[in-house]
């Protein structure tokens, strides 16, 4: 049985190689044209000179790979000792170490280069998307103060009709330096209102700009055709992008509302009481000091407000940059395991077919030391040891004796030297012919 079984694990090694030899090179050939396909895309230079640098490239991979597979076929599966395999294992790394190096990203450049380059572009969206939002609430951050110049504004000039028409104030009448004094703080708040409005229009349509820069990136991201053609256009789409949010971050009205804040208190400038009684006078006085009090107050809030909109973090300047279809594949390569995959088993699959002879010849092996020592010689060790007896024979030695020996010395696990006299004449080349 073991015979039988041995015989056809021969016979199915002998129907596979030719089988295995066209295997090793469809594979060279499918991983010399993925490879082509991927090192195109990074030559430079005229047409010519990038076809035939990359079909030398990929010609070269593949010749490679079928010298380095059919070696590993050929030897691997008939070494046995472990310092012998365990050389071939550690060479049989290096080698697909250095096939995925030279071969496999390209490979992966191949299959999934476009999807790279579209998601490259994808993210990019997303963070100018981003930076868009982030300088457009900068802008308008200013606008939050707007209610509160509004509501002094108008505290101001009511105070000042009030001491018109009914002398709130200082108990008398009439449009005097009180009055002058209400309605100037009343018309530079005003003034700073009618800039922060202004300010919003601007900002608006910038934005506006720049969603319509973003709607024709996503555009480009997701159109069919060649992704090269769409990266040149998406470049400059983001350059004009750029250009708003440069014009949107210069838009802030959050200086503007600083200084106003600070003139409103170092530029106080109080008028002279014109009233021509004392009493009015003093009157007048102590309301414009009180005035002046409230302005500072006012100024302070202002000036706060304005530092801390300004000591938002700004918008980072980004730059984009294009990549190679290889290039995008490494650096995404998280997103392509599926395509990096297939890549590098095209290149690896031989290391199975390696295996599978290994572990066939190791069976094979196997059955054949179980086998009675009658079955397991060749018709060659057969004459050759009929030559060895006669040799032995014509020189006067009891072949029993010698036999009945070396098993004695075998059973005793005893090394002897008539064993390696006995192996020596078995294994001596023949001298001349036999009698």
């Amino acid at each position: 049985m073991a015979l039988g079984a041995s015989h056809r694990l021969q016979d199915g090694v002998l129907a596979v190689e030719t089988m295995t030899r066209f295997a090793l090179a469809v594979l060279a050939l499918a991983s010399g044209v993925y490879t082509y396909l991927g090192v195109r895309s990074l030559l430079d230079g005229s047409p010519t000179a990038i076809f035939f640098a990359a079909i030398i490239y990929s010609a070269s991979v593949s010749v490679a790979i079928y010298a380095f597979w059919s070696y590993m076929a050929r030897f691997y599966p008939h070494v046995t000792g472990p310092g012998a395999r365990g050389a071939l294992i550690g060479v049989m790394g290096l080698g697909c170490a250095m096939i995925i190096a030279m071969s496999s990203w390209l490979n992966a450049a191949a299959l999934a280069g476009s999807a790279a380059l579209e998601q490259h572009l994808a993210e990019t969206v997303q963070d100018y998307t981003a930076d868009l939002d982030t300088a457009h609430q900068n802008a308008l951050a200013a606008q939050s103060l707007l209610p509160d110049i509004q509501r002094t504004s108008e505290r101001f000039s009511r105070l000042a009709e009030d001491e018109r028409q009914n002398g709130a104030l200082t108990g008398t009448t009439g449009s005097g330096s009180v009055v002058q004094l209400l309605s100037q703080m009343s018309s530079q708040l005003s003034e700073l209102e009618t800039d922060i409005v202004a300010s919003r229009e601007r900002v608006a349509t910038l934005f506006e700009q720049g969603q319509g820069h973003l709607a024709t990136m996503r555009r480009l991201v997701s159109a069919p055709g060649a992704v090269a053609p769409r990266s040149d256009e998406f470049s400059a789409e983001v350059v004009a992008l750029s250009g708003v949010m440069t014009s949107l971050e210069q838009t802030s009205i959050a200086p503007s509302v600083k200084r106003a804040a600070e003139d409103l208190s170092l530029g106080f400038i109080a008028p002279v009481a014109d009233g021509r009684a004392a009493d009015l006078a003093d009157r007048q006085d102590q309301v414009m000091q009180t005035i002046r009090a409230s302005v500072s107050a006012q100024s302070q809030v202002l000036s706060k407000a304005a530092d801390d909109i300004l000591a938002r973090a700004a918008v980072a300047e980004r730059r984009f940059v294009p990549l190679s279809s290889a290039e995008a594949v490494l650096r995404y390569a998280a997103d392509f395991i599926p395509a990096w995959a297939g890549a590098i088993s095209i290149d690896l699959l031989p290391a199975v077919l390696v295996f599978i002879l290994a572990v066939v010849h190791g069976a094979i092996r196997r059955q054949e030391e179980r086998l009675p020592f009658a079955q397991r010689i060749t018709a060659a060790e057969l004459l050759e040891a009929l030559e060895v007896q006669r040799a032995l024979g014509r020189q006067g030695v009891d072949i029993e004796q010698a036999l009945h020996s070396v098993e004695k010395d075998v059973e005793h696990e005893r090394p002897d030297s008539n064993i390696t006299s006995l192996d020596t004449s078995v294994k001596a080349p023949r001298k001349g012919p036999p009698t």
